[in-house]
C-alpha cells in the first residue's frame, strides 16, 4: 500500500500541472478568438500587440510549472541583453523540454510574448494549440522533398509587414539528439563526412535550410542571432555515458535539478549571406557547441562539477512573473466548468475547435 501511495504521489507531480496547462486551453482560445474577431477591422499592429500579451500570459503559466513548481535551478553563462531585440534563437536539440528553455530566456528579457517557433509539421495536429501556434506566427516545416520554401518566406514576410516583434526559435538539428539512438547519430555523422564537415559527437549535424531562409528573409528586420547551448544536469550515468535528456513529464516530475544555458549573441551583420558560407558558419557554431558539451560531460554529476566555461550565474524567476498568469487562466476556466452551459461550451471548444484547427492548418498552411 505504501508503494502504491508513493507511485500515486509521483504521478501527481506530472498530472497536476499537465491537467492545468491543458485544461485552460479552451478558455484561452475562446478569449483569443473574441479578440481576433474584434480586431478584424483594426490595424494588424494592434492585433499583434494584444496577441503577444495574451500569449505571454499563457507562456508565463507554463513557466510557473516548469520553473517555479519544479524548483529547477537555471544557470546562465554570458550576458543576456536587457533590451528586447528581434532575433533568431538557435539551439541544440535534445528533448521535448527544449522549447521551454527559449521561454526561460525570453521572460528574463521581457520578450516572452514575442516567441515564435519553427516546428515539425507533425505538431500541427496538437489539439487547439497546433492551430493557434500557426496563428501566432509559428511555422510548420516538412523535410525534403516536401520542404516548402515559398510558404516559409510568405509567413515570415507577413509577420514583418505587420510589425510583429520576432523571437524566432529554430533547432537546426531538426531531430533530437538521443545518445541511445545510435543509428540516428551514425547517419548524421555520415552526412557530415560526405559534406566535408567536421564530425560532431554531442550534437547532430545541423541542417541549414530553414535557418538560412529565416535569416535572409528577415535580415533587415533582425538585430542578432542568439546562439544557445543547453545542458541538463543529471544526464551522466554511473558508467560516465551520456543518458537521454529529460522529457517534459520527467522535467515536471522534478528529475532535472539544474539547467545550464550558455548564451552567445552574434550580430546579424557578422553572419554570411551566401549559402555555402552560411553552412560553414552554422556548422562552426555547432562545433563550438560540441566542444562545450564535451567538456561539460567530462565532469562527474555526483561531484557537482558540471559546468560550461566562464562564470555561471544562478537566475531565479520570481512568482510575481508567473503566478498571476495561473490565476488569470484559472479564473477564466472555472466559470466554464461550474455550470452546465459553460461545460457544453468548454467541451465543444475542445472538439470543434480542434477539428476546425486541423482543417485550417492543412488547407491554409
Amino acid at each position: 500500500m505504501l508503494l502504491s501511495l508513493v507511485v500515486h504521489t509521483y504521478s501527481l507531480r506530472y498530472w497536476f500541472p499537465a491537467t492545468v496547462m491543458l485544461g485552460t486551453a479552451p478558455a484561452y482560445l475562446l478569449s483569443w478568438g473574441v479578440w481576433r474577431f474584434l480586431s478584424t477591422l483594426l490595424p494588424a499592429r494592434l492585433y499583434h500587440g494584444l496577441d503577444d500579451r495574451m500569449y505571454c500570459i499563457y507562456q508565463s503559466m507554463v513557466l510557473f510549472f516548469f520553473e517555479n513548481y519544479t524548483g529547477v535551478e537555471v544557470i546562465i553563462y554570458g550576458d543576456i541583453p536587457k533590451n528586447k531585440e528581434n532575433v533568431i534563437y538557435l539551439s541544440n536539440h535534445q528533448c521535448t523540454a527544449d522549447w521551454i528553455i527559449a521561454d526561460m530566456l525570453a521572460i528574463r528579457q521581457s520578450a516572452l510574448g514575442h516567441v515564435r517557433y519553427v516546428l515539425k509539421d507533425g505538431l500541427k495536429w496538437l489539439p487547439l494549440y497546433g492551430w493557434y501556434f500557426s496563428q501566432h506566427g509559428g511555422i510548420y516545416v516538412k523535410r525534403k522533398p516536401k520542404f516548402n520554401e515559398d510558404g516559409i518566406k510568405k509567413k515570415l514576410v507577413s509577420q514583418i509587414q505587420s510589425g510583429a516583434p520576432m523571437y524566432l526559435v529554430i533547432f537546426p538539428e531538426g531531430t533530437r539528439y538521443n545518445p541511445e539512438l545510435k543509428n540516428v547519430i551514425a547517419e548524421s555523422q555520415d552526412y557530415a563526412t560526405k559534406e566535408g564537415l567536421a564530425v560532431l559527437r554531442h550534437t547532430l549535424t545541423p541542417r541549414m535550410k530553414a535557418s538560412h531562409i529565416a535569416l535572409e528573409t528577415m535580415r533587415d528586420h533582425l538585430e542578432a542571432v542568439y546562439d544557445i547551448t543547453v545542458a541538463y544536469e543529471g544526464t551522466l550515468g554511473p558508467d560516465r555515458q551520456r543518458k537521454p535528456a529529460p522529457s517534459m513529464p520527467e522535467f515536471l516530475c522534478k528529475e532535472c535539478p539544474k539547467v545550464h544555458i550558455y548564451f552567445q549573441r552574434v550580430d546579424v551583420k557578422e553572419i554570411p549571406s551566401e549559402p555555402h558560407f552560411f553552412r560553414r558558419w552554422l556548422h562552426e557554431r555547432f562545433e563550438i557547441k560540441d566542444r562545450l558539451l564535451g567538456d561539460f560531460y567530462e565532469h562527474d554529476d555526483n561531484d557537482k562539477l558540471c559546468s560550461f566555461p566562464g562564470e555561471g550565474r544562478r537566475s531565479s524567476l520570481g512568482l510575481s512573473k508567473t503566478l498571476p498568469a495561473v490565476l488569470i487562466l484559472g479564473g477564466l476556466t472555472l466559470p466554464l466548468l461550474l455550470t452546465d452551459p459553460g461545460r457544453k461550451v468548454y467541451w465543444r471548444t475542445w472538439v470543434y475547435g480542434t477539428l476546425l484547427g486541423w482543417l485550417w492548418v492543412n488547407v491554409l498552411p
